[in-house]
Parts: structure tokens; C-alpha cells; sequence
């Protein structure tokens, strides 16, 4: 089949915290008349990414086609997860013209492209382009992603442990893969900041790829929807860390998710997750809390001591205002006491 008849699908992949919920939220809201689907990649048994997608967008991307998976990593549960979650999305009637993919953090995405050569796959969907998201201010300071600097002062002070940083393989597995990189955060940085983040991108790069400045997600759809590239049929050009390896996992990872009651004062919430990042190594929290007589819902976005909080909608009439959150930290850390200090 021509992938003329082939519905496009965009893969964001990138770190946690990079804006890529932000990036698709934009694309919804910015969609020109294109019918879109949105399928959402979780990390953590908690419905954040997908919620905050919803009723962004406008009738071209109706709620029931934004689909969350949080059964582990796309790229590890093909056959259990995506391959049916396509069979839904390509039902739909009106039928979806383009499908965004927003991968997990921890997600490599070299298997979700090999997946579209699978049989029940290849004849219905193509990857149009795999884009990575990647944090300009973190890597502006030499960094992949948030606040980091701590863990690698005692990874260095201790010869017993392993200095080899999964985190670094991650990036440089999904910089490997991409088709075009989104640079975050521009707005953070001054002309020499943004120069150190990307060169950063530049050094990883494999071959030549295009570079493209964010602020809040914000980049026009014609610049990453309807590339044509076909990426499955390029994707042995696309060399990476775990190319040798039949399988991978992601221990070095773990979550919380931790229920909030309604907060008094917003700050006071701000100030626990900079200590989570101090104190515990916690790379990401991410979730929605109240506020004590505000009508809207409080979103929370957070990588490493960097807290951006928003009011995304209105409190449905009877929903519960309860605030949820999830915590991403390397694995090990005492979940009893970041969820003790997260939920005040």
C-alpha cells in the first residue's frame, strides 16, 4: 500500500519534563481543520497527560479520540496496547486524518518505529516523523534534563557506584531517532544560553537534523505534521545505544502518585517539590491539585526544582476536588516520605 493511503502518525518522544504535553496541547489547539487522535504514553498509574489534553483541542480532536496507556512503555507492549489501540482510533467516524503519538519520558523510540513494519501495522499507518522534545535550559546547563547536579556530585564522591548514567543512554537514544528536534524553554535562556543548549543537541546528533526554539510548545503545525518521511522505512539508519540488545527495561525509574488535598496557598506547594528535587533526587512531578477558592484546576508541571503551575479548566459541577500528582525519581528513593512532603 502507498503510504499515500496511510494515516500519519507523529512520535514526540523526549525527556521527562521537556514540554512534550505542552507541544501537543499547542498542536490541538492549533490543528487548521485536520482531524487528529492523540495517543498518550503514561509513567505511573495516573491519568495526568491525557487529562491535561483534553477539551484543548476543538472538534476536530473530540475527547474520546485522545487514548492514555499506562500499561509500561509503547515501545515494550506493541502487541498488547498499541496495535488495538490503532484498531479504535482508525474507526472512528468521522475518520482521524493524522495521529499524534506522545511516547513516555523513559520511552526509546527506535522499537515504536520498528512496530509500524509489523504486518497488522504497516498497511494502515506510517511514522510522518519522530520529533524529539529536549529541555534547552537543562541542557544549557549541561544537563539532559532538570536539576541533576546533586546525584552525579555523589555518583562521583562514591567509587562503588555505577557512573554510567541511563539518563544520558535515554537522551542519546532519542535524539538518535529523530526526525527533527523541538529546543524547550527558549524564553529561560539569553543568545549565550541558547547557543550551550544547541550545541548540546548538535553534538548528539547523528546527521543532519533541524533545530527548532519553543516557548511553551509553541510551533506551528506546518512545521511537524504532514512530513512524509516515512521514518520505519529509515529505521536502520537510526543506530542507537540498545540496537544490540533484544530487550530493555526501565528499573533504574520508579513513581509515586500521591492524592493532595486542596491547598491554601499555591507556594507552599511550590517550595515541597524544590525540596523533593533537593532532597529525595526527584526528576518530575507532574499532576493537578485545587485551590482554596479558585474555581479552576491548578496544573502542575515540574522538573527538578523548576515549578510552572497554570489554571488549565474549570472544576466539572461534580467532580471531586481532589488534587492528584506523580512523582518520577530514579529508582529506590523512599517513596513514603516524597509522598508524605507532596501531599503537605
Amino acid at each position: 500500500m502507498s503510504n499515500l493511503n496511510k494515516v500519519p502518525c507523529t512520535i514526540i518522544t523526549g525527556f521527562l519534563g521537556a514540554g512534550k504535553t505542552t507541544l501537543v496541547r499547542h498542536l490541538l489547539g492549533n490543528a487548521g481543520g485536520r482531524r487528529l487522535a492523540v495517543i498518550v504514553n503514561e509513567f505511573g498509574d495516573v491519568g495526568v497527560d491525557g487529562a491535561l489534553l483534553k477539551g484543548c483541542g476543538d472538534e476536530t480532536c473530540p475527547d474520546e479520540n485522545i487514548v492514555e496507556l499506562a500499561n509500561g512503555c509503547l515501545c515494550c507492549t506493541v502487541a498488547d496496547d498499541f496495535a488495538p489501540t490503532l484498531d479504535v482510533l482508525l474507526s472512528r467516524q468521522p475518520a482521524v486524518e493524522h495521529i499524534l503519538i506522545e511516547t513516555s519520558g523513559l520511552a526509546l523510540p527506535k522499537p515504536l518505529v520498528q512496530a509500524f513494519n509489523w504486518p497488522a501495522i504497516k498497511g494502515r499507518v506510517t511514522v510522518d516523523a519522530v520529533v524529539a522534545v529536549v529541555d534547552g535550559a537543562a541542557l544549557a546547563d549541561g544537563q539532559v534534563a532538570g536539576d541533576l547536579a546533586a546525584l552525579e556530585s555523589q555518583r562521583a564522591a562514591d567509587p562503588a557506584l555505577d557512573h554510567d548514567n541511563p539518563l544520558e543512554e535515554v537522551f542519546g537514544d532519542q535524539i538518535a531517532c529523530a526526525d527533527l528536534v523541538v529546543l524547550t524553554k527558549d524564553d529561560l535562556l539569553d543568545a549565550a544560553g541558547q547557543a550551550r543548549a544547541r550545541a548540546a543537541v548538535e553534538r548528539a546528533l547523528p546527521r543532519g537534523v533541524g533545530i527548532i526554539p519553543a516557548v511553551e510548545g509553541r510551533v506551528s503545525p506546518d512545521l511537524l505534521l504532514g512530513l512524509g518521511l516515512a521514518t520505519e522505512q529509515d529505521i536502520e539508519n537510526r543506530r542507537t545505544h540498545h540496537d544490540a540488545e533484544e530487550d530493555h527495561d526501565h528499573d533504574d525509574f520508579d513513581s509515586v502518585v500521591v492524592p493532595v488535598p486542596p491547598l491554601a496557598d499555591a507556594a507552599a506547594l511550590t517550595a515541597r517539590i524544590e525540596a523533593l528535587a533537593r532532597d529525595h533526587g526527584i526528576l518530575r512531578v507532574k499532576g493537578h491539585v485545587a485551590v482554596a477558592g479558585k474555581p479552576m484546576r491548578l496544573a502542575v508541571q515540574a522538573v527538578g526544582g523548576r515549578v510552572n503551575q497554570y489554571y488549565d479548566r474549570l472544576w466539572e459541577k461534580f467532580e471531586e476536588r481532589q488534587g492528584k500528582l506523580v512523582a518520577i525519581g530514579l529508582h529506590g528513593f523512599d517513596r513514603a516520605a516524597v509522598a508524605a512532603l507532596l501531599a503537605g
